[in-house]
């Protein structure tokens, strides 16, 4: 799957596109019952802060974030040359609090460069009342200033957020099932609580980053997706050959460890693993 000339205008001007169609809706229902399936029977491995990086011990989600219909549509926008930094799984309760305040991705992750973008995957329906994800066009232009709240409800690591928002340029990018956005790690973006009765679970990939994009602090471990040989400031990633196999856990841990230590360089209060 190839971006438009449109597209990836309207990527560059915008900082987002959406929605790219991906697969079907009974083939992104089948992976969300998949995932109720391996939490049910790994729970330990999905609570809280445990949806950070779960592509490293679940080869269904691993194959997710090698489908050539999200990678080949990425690869527009970064280059052939791609590696993954880390992976979310932001799943929203029927009718909870829990909501994502504004902030650009790229924030707090250490890297250097401006090479990569978030891809946004929806396996239910995403809408206004589901909590969907809501952009401020234009915003990756430039990097602002963060604060950090740690706010309970706040789904962000630091519930870190940028304080004035110009909320009436605000875009929802509601997707269907199957449907995916792509956007910008400087792109100004966040959601509202789920007020629905239904489950809402989106799957992010952020973020796929070109081969200029370097360490700026910290250590990263990072899959390598296609294309040239990470560079070797990255710690590769193994892909995992079994569901929670202690070789993948191990890597899934490591990962998470050293993920967590840049999100949270400088921070007064730090969540558990």
């Amino acid at each position: 799957m190839t971006l438009t000339e449109a597209q990836i205008s309207q990527y560059r001007t915008e900082g987002w596109v959406a929605p790219i169609n991906v697969m079907s809706e009974d083939e992104a229902s089948g992976l969300a019952a998949e995932l109720e399936a391996a939490e049910a029977a790994w729970p330990e491995h999905f609570g809280g802060p445990g949806r950070n990086n779960a592509h490293l011990a679940f080869p269904f989600l691993n194959d997710i974030t090698t489908d050539p219909r999200i990678v080949d549509a990425a690869s527009c926008l970064v280059g052939p040359d791609i590696g993954l930094t880390s992976t979310v799984l932001f799943i929203k309760e029927p009718d909870s609090d829990a909501y994502v305040s504004w902030h650009q991705d790229s924030f707090y992750m250490g890297l250097r460069g401006d090479n990569f973008v978030t891809a946004w995957l929806a396996l239910t329906p995403s809408t206004l009342d589901t909590g969907c994800v809501t952009v401020i066009p234009g915003t990756h232009q430039t990097r602002l200033e963060h604060q950090d709240t740690f706010g309970d409800d706040n789904i962000l690591t630091r519930g870190q957020q940028i304080p004035a928002v110009d909320v009436a340029r605000a875009v929802h990018l509601e997707l269907r099932p199957g449907q995916m956005s792509l956007h910008h790690h400087l792109l100004v973006h966040g959601s509202q609580p789920n007020r629905s009765p239904h489950r809402r679970v989106g799957f992010a990939m952020q973020s796929y980053m070109g081969a200029d994009v370097l360490p700026a602090r910290g250590e990263h471990h990072v899959m390598h997706v296609q294309g040239a040989p990470l560079n070797p400031l990255f710690i590769e990633s193994a892909r995992p050959e079994g569901v929670c196999t202690p070789e993948a856990l191990a890597v899934r841990a490591a990962a998470n460890e050293a993920f967590a230590s840049v999100l949270y360089d400088g921070a007064e209060v730090r969540r558990q693993l």
